[in-house]
């Protein structure tokens, strides 16, 4: 008897995440070749390969916008996301991660959990993606799997579940034993395809070693291979794959793999990893959103109406391209849409299965699918699109505050509109840079993640528009906080003009918080009506964006409404709003405030011999070592550092180690500047 299978269970919705150079793209190019998308192997040092297709990111080597791809594997299709390693372009990850099912952690054989693939790793618990581990990079020297699974044990804390052995160490690796099956996968020199051989005979016992400690992991975690293993001592390979399924999907542990992408070993059990472990759209929980305030489930069902999340909009020579992730019903060519965040509706052009650079028209995409389309002219990334009929408003991605600002301007004055115009692009396309005009001096800011995601953007500006311009020396992004607080501050807002007049009087508490604002009411005996109080939050909040201090966005503190006073004719929610704005501003004015400057984390690899003049450099930079260590024949040096002292740090580096060091940086928050910040 036939059984009707859904089509949905052979998708798989990933991501590929790490630190920078730990072998995304090599991972993503060699999955395309095994499931023969492509037909020649593309290296990231050529500039050859099919996801870094950008100029930039082929010059820099580097990652720096995530593409998607389609590939097919043992009958499934797999839509595959390869997403940037640089901190500078973490919200190209997270929009990235809002609308994936599952991904692939990639770590470095030698230098294991790095300080980004920390910050992804987080990133990806955040949005409840289920992960797998693979460690790249066994052929190099110094490669060392169990240490690498220790710094995903200590510093990522889920449960390593390891199920393949190394065949071969260092330069030797050849293969991987499959603990399940307890066979061999084998690659010889210059060879495409694993040979499936028994396992190496010196393998053999530190094999069932791992075989058993494996099931005794597992048993531990999962109820169902618990009870196989009380009642026969051992676990099938059938019973462990499944609970290691279950462990996988819910997050309570991570499934290890290891291999070399650069010498094509490991892609396959990989890609068949991928099939067993990883979760369908069916496999996830139905996306929520909400319309008119109530909150509303889509499940993954083509025949439900329609949703679809924006997480990419790009402008291309030929129009502009919108990716996007189908969570429920069908969408087709000429199909009109509604989008719940402009409330207008749109027409969908054509319907692309994305390639890279490259894309393939389809007739229509079903829920579960990823794919771009032309057409839409104001949807933007995070933007919800849904079914006229049935609308919905899907959580959108989170978006970080940018750190660094540059000020632009056209180098030949008749250019100036077609700046303006190319800006307004750039932050369309990429919703962490923000272009604003400084009121003091009406120059062009333009702000951004870090130095890198700043030169990437100036960068696109003149390859991709033509244009020439001028750019400032970086600046960091303050903000201002409370040191010492006060109580009782009153204002009162009085005006009368002809007509109604505006009257409105508060009495406010201002007191330091760890993070963020917050806004209480305590007042008794309605003195101050609850929709009075409501805009006096809402004023208090305007107030925030301009601190005593510079004018920078003011955080760190607690605003309570501890009394007021009403009019019977002039009191208003505008006149209380405007009370709470300005007696804000007025009560932080009299607090003792603090300049907070953004700190980072930074990780210094370098020659041992150069460890003392690179201690040396950090604190002329004023930043707190917190470690060091030796990992391969390097010294990795970690500290805390005001992000406004890196400025032009790779540029000492490199010449303080004739060119053999190197950092890489995470934001970590803010810190206490000091009154003067030293120019460099």
């Amino acid at each position: 008897m036939r059984t009707n299978v859904n089509p949905l269970t052979a998708v798989r919705n990933l991501g590929i995440l790490a630190h920078v150079d730990a072998g995304k793209t090599t991972v993503t190019e060699r999955i395309l070749y095994a499931t023969g998308t492509i037909h020649r192997r593309g290296e990231v040092h050529d500039g050859t390969t099919v996801t870094d297709f950008d100029p930039q990111e082929r010059d820099r080597g580097i990652t720096i916008f995530a593409a998607a791809v389609s590939c097919a594997w043992d009958g499934h299709r797999i839509n595959l996301i390869d997403t940037p390693g640089h901190v500078d372009f973490a919200d190209e990850v997270e929009r990235s991660l809002r609308v994936l099912d599952g991904a692939i952690a990639v770590f470095d054989a030698v230098a294991g959990v790095e300080p980004q693939s920390e910050s992804v790793w987080r990133q990806a618990d955040r949005h409840g993606v289920p992960r797998i581990a693979f460690v790249n990079k066994m052929d190099r020297a110094g490669a060392d799997l169990d240490s690498a699974v220790a710094s995903i044990r200590e510093r990522l804390h889920p449960t390593p579940l390891v199920v393949q052995l190394p065949v071969g160490t260092e330069d030797r690796f050849t293969g991987v034993v499959d603990l399940l099956r307890l066979r061999a996968h084998v690659w010889s020199d210059g060879g495409d395809t694993a040979q499936v051989v028994p396992v190496p005979e010196d393998l053999r016992e530190e094999a069932r070693r791992r075989r058993r400690l494996l099931e005794e992991a597992v048993a531990e975690l999962h109820p169902g291979a618990l009870e196989e293993f009380v009642e026969r001592e051992t676990l099938s390979a059938g019973t462990l794959a499944g609970a290691l399924r279950d462990l996988t999907r819910s997050g309570d542990a991570v499934v290890v793999l290891c291999g070399s992408a650069y010498r094509n070993r490991g892609i396959e059990p990989l890609l068949d990893a991928v099939v067993a472990y990883l979760p369908s759209p069916l496999d996830v929980p139905a996306v929520r959103g909400t319309h008119d305030g109530t909150a509303q489930e889509r499940a993954a069902d083509p025949r439900a109406p329609f949703a679809a999340l924006v997480f990419k909009v790009n402008a291309t020579p030929t129009g502009r391209l919108t990716c996007l992730r189908v969570y429920s019903g069908t969408i087709e060519k000429g199909d009109t849409v509604w989008d719940a965040g402009t409330r207008r509706t749109e027409r969908v052009g054509r319907i692309l299965r994305v390639q890279a650079d490259r894309h393939a028209r389809v007739d229509r995409a079903v829920a579960g699918d990823i794919v771009a389309v032309i057409g839409l002219k104001t949807a933007r990334a995070g933007s919800t699109l849904c079914a006229p009929g049935a609308p919905l408003v899907l959580e959108p991605p989170g978006v970080t505050e940018p750190v660094v600002s540059v000020a632009v301007e056209a180098r030949r004055s008749t250019d100036a509109d077609r700046l303006a115009s190319a800006l307004a692009r750039l932050a369309e396309e990429d919703p962490s840079l923000v272009v604003r005009t400084d009121p003091e001096t009406g120059q062009t800011v333009l702000s951004g993640m870090g130095e890198l995601h700043l030169e990437v953007a100036v960068e696109k500006l003149r390859l991709a528009q033509g244009l020439e311009v001028n750019v400032g020396r970086p600046k960091a992004s303050h903000r201002e906080t409370v040191g010492r607080g006060v109580s009782g501050f009153v204002f009162r807002h009085v005006k009368q003009d002809g007509g109604a007049g505006q009257f409105a009087h508060v009495v406010l508490d201002v007191e330091p918080l760890q993070d963020g604002f917050e806004f209480r009411s305590a007042i008794v005996g309605g003195r101050v009506p609850q929709e009075y109080v409501r805009a006096v939050e809402a004023g208090c909040r305007d107030a925030l964006a301009e601190g005593p201090l510079g004018g920078h966005p003011v955080t760190g503190l607690r605003v309570t409404l501890t009394d007021g006073a009403t009019h019977v004719k002039d009191s208003s929610d505008t006149a209380f709003r405007t009370a709470g704005r300005l007696g804000l501003r007025e009560a932080l004015r009299a607090c003792s405030m603090l300049l907070l400057e953004p700190v980072v984390e930074v990780a210094v690899t370098v020659p041992e011999d150069a460890v003392g003049g690179v201690l040396g450099d950090l604190a002329a930079r004023r930043g707190r070592v917190s470690g060091s260590a030796v990992r391969g024949g390097s010294a990795v040096v970690t500290a805390t550092v005001p992000l406004a002292e890196l400025f032009g740090y790779a540029t000492r580096l490199r010449s303080r180690t004739q060119g053999r060091g190197t950092f890489t940086a995470r934001p970590t928050g803010y810190a206490p500047a000091p009154a003067v910040t030293p120019a460099r």
